[in-house]
């Protein structure tokens, strides 16, 4: 309760900034970019500029972004206003973006899953598509299981299912993060599962808490509390280093040492323009929210909800998430998920 009281402060003063700031331009009639900008001398950015979340409306993406752009919008000088695309692994949002003018004028908020539409048949965009103008961060992942779960180890779990065992996964469906995981897990041990649909992350770990479902994997952001109140027992992290807050939970390259070239492996999240868009303009946008990203407001906020800083831009960016779908096609195709 005392982070949910924090996070909503946080957020409140961050929009009580943005409305201060509104009214004391009030005078002007479209908000000019910002002073000895590049902006002030090629036009851009214009008086409004759109951003696009894929995701719905109080959702992990969504919370990222918002107080992001709040501060982002102050320094590039023109007002950003958020609307929520969702539907369909957020190829909605995605589309609608690449369908609109590369003009830097609408803006793709996102996670990683347009790094896999093409090899799993949702769409043929993919982020090659898009210019990466700031990747916020990563999560890191784990698996997870019920309190009174006879499961005490992943070990168990593969071995189990390998045995022949029904083990049932609580999933989002394909190309959501608890099938991801169980396609790296299926690809490095050979263990099937039966994987069990719901709406979200939060239903899915709610399935396992009740006992519905064996495991499922999940965001440190998202069963942290759990973890705390020994509601989910955590088996093991998808990462090479433990996680500080939970430094008793094991990664996974203890059992599995196969696991550590794909790792660190988790969502992540980033700000993109429709490929095409000039140089300068993403340059100008980078800048902007590079700078927003780095107000010790934000980065507060990327603590309490658990998010590992990336701040890469440009080239780094790019290497970052060919890196990402490099390992996760390298297992999809080792699963026999994708051709």
């Amino acid at each position: 309760m005392h982070r949910k009281r924090y996070l909503a402060a946080l957020l409140a003063a961050l929009l009580a900034c943005s409305l201060l700031a509104g009214c004391g331009g009030a005078a002007q009639e479209e908000p000019a970019a910002a002073e000895g900008s590049i902006g002030s001398v090629i036009g851009y950015p214009p008086k409004e500029v759109t951003g696009v979340i894929q995701w719905g409306a109080g959702g992990g993406t969504d919370s990222l972004m918002r107080p992001l752009a709040i501060l982002a919008q102050d320094l590039l000088g023109t007002n950003l206003i958020l609307t929520n695309k969702t539907g369909e692994t957020g190829s909605v949002a995605t589309q609608y973006v690449y369908d609109q003018e590369a003009d830097g004028s609408v803006l793709l908020m996102g996670a990683e899953n347009p790094a896999l539409y093409d090899t799993l048949g949702i769409s043929d965009l993919t982020y090659d598509d898009f210019e990466c103008v700031l990747l916020i961060g990563d999560e890191t992942t784990g698996v997870v299981v019920g309190k009174d779960s006879p499961y005490n180890s992943l070990v168990e779990i593969v071995e189990a299912a390998k045995s022949g065992t029904e083990v049932t996964l609580a999933t989002t469906g394909t190309g959501g993060l608890p099938w991801e995981a169980a396609a790296m897990i299926t690809g490095l041990t050979g263990a099937a599962f039966t994987q069990i649909p719901y709406d979200s992350d939060a239903s899915a770990k709610e399935a396992v808490l009740s006992g519905a479902c064996d495991f499922t994997v999940c965001k440190v952001q998202m069963g942290y509390q759990e973890y705390k109140s020994g509601d989910l027992k955590w088996l093991c992290m998808f990462s090479t280093e433990p996680v500080e807050l939970m430094s008793d939970v094991p990664t996974v390259i203890i059992d599995y040492p196969d696991f550590e070239k794909y790792l660190p492996w988790g969502p992540f999240y980033g700000v993109f323009v429709k490929e095409g868009t000039s140089p300068e303009v993403v340059q100008i946008l980078s800048d902007a929210f590079s700078k927003a990203y780095a107000d010790s407001s934000y980065q507060t906020m990327l603590g309490y909800f658990y998010i590992n800083p990336l701040g890469a831009t440009g080239d780094e960016a790019k290497a970052y998430i060919d890196s990402w779908r490099t390992n996760m096609v390298d297992i999809l195709t080792k699963t026999g998920a994708i051709q």
